[in-house]
Parts: C-alpha cells; sequence; structure tokens
C-alpha cells in the first residue's frame, strides 16, 4: 500500500505535524514542522494560524490520511483546553481536504511507537529517528510526536482494515 499519512500533535502554543510516506512496509519522512503561536495573540487569531498553516501542509503533500493525537487532561484542565480548540482548528482544516482521519490516545501512539504506552518522550524520538531512518531525533519535539501520530496510523490502519474485512466475511457467512 502506498500512501502519505498526515501525523498532527496538536497544541494552542504548537501543533506538530509531519508527513510520512508508507510504501508497502516501509515508512520515510518526507516533512515535519511546527505551528507556532503567541499567548500575547488573541485565541481566534491563533487559531486561524493553526487551520491555515495544517492546510497549507495537507495541500502542498496531498496525504490521504491522518493520525492525530486526542487530548489528554492530565492536571492542567485549562491547557487541555486550548489544546481541544487547537485539535478542531486542525480537523477543520482536515476536512477541508477530504482526508481520513484516525484519533490516538497518547498510549497508542507511544504504543504503535516504542512497544509500551508509558514512555517517555525521548523514547518516542528515538524511535521515530529509527523507524523513518532519520539523521537525527526531529526537533521540535511537537514534530516528532507528529511524525508519531502518523507511525501509529500505519500500524492501527493495519489492525482496522483486516477486522472491516473480517467482519463483512462474517455477515456474508450467516
Amino acid at each position: 500500500m502506498d500512501r502519505v499519512v498526515l501525523g498532527i500533535d496538536p497544541g494552542l502554543a504548537n501543533t506538530g505535524w509531519g508527513i510520512v510516506q508508507q510504501s508497502g512496509t516501509q515508512l520515510a519522512c518526507v516533512a515535519y514542522g511546527c505551528v507556532a503561536t503567541s499567548k500575547k495573540t488573541e485565541l481566534s487569531l491563533r487559531l486561524k494560524k493553526i487551520h491555515d498553516q495544517i492546510l497549507a501542509v495537507a495541500t502542498r503533500f496531498k496525504p490521504s490520511c491522518v493520525g492525530i493525537e486526542t487530548v489528554w487532561f492530565g492536571q492542567n484542565i485549562t491547557a487541555a483546553f486550548g489544546t481541544g480548540q487547537a485539535r478542531g482548528a486542525a480537523l477543520v482544516a482536515c476536512a477541508e481536504c477530504g482526508l481520513e482521519v484516525a484519533e490516538f490516545t497518547p498510549n497508542q501512539i507511544k504504543m504503535a511507537v516504542v512497544g509500551f504506552g508509558t514512555a517517555d518522550k525521548e523514547q518516542v524520538q528515538y524511535m521515530v529517528q529509527r523507524t523513518l531512518a532519520l539523521d537525527e531525533v526531529p526537533n521540535p519535539d511537537h514534530a516528532a510526536d507528529a511524525l508519531a501520530a502518523a507511525i501509529c496510523y500505519t500500524t492501527h490502519d493495519g489492525y482496522a482494515q483486516a477486522e472491516k474485512r473480517f467482519l463483512e466475511l462474517a455477515r456474508s457467512s450467516i
């Protein structure tokens, strides 16, 4: 299966994005970056910037699908609201491009990339570097997390397709 996957690590201050090319089982990094917004800027303008830049990335690289991290509340609920708003702005950009979107928890992404859901940031960054055969760890870490979300999409999508085929076969045999 050949396709281009967009990964997004949403955040109001920093929304990471990464583009991964999948050719069968081989994965390659095409590009990555981060949309940064300032606390001094009005919220609506920050969200517009995230939307516009994710839309520009999707328009330029033409992915067919997106893996995006879900919001994790943790201890800071105020930050989670901002992350949710940034996530919404990015999702609207993806919808405008007609992209198939899959949402993953931080633990699912860590499991797909590192092999265990409690991996720390450095372990995720290292495995993203190794998996995509990069010369160095992707920087900033938000971009590395976005590439991890794209990698997660490639692993989970195979399971989703197999499950779909299994259910179709099960229904047809009833």
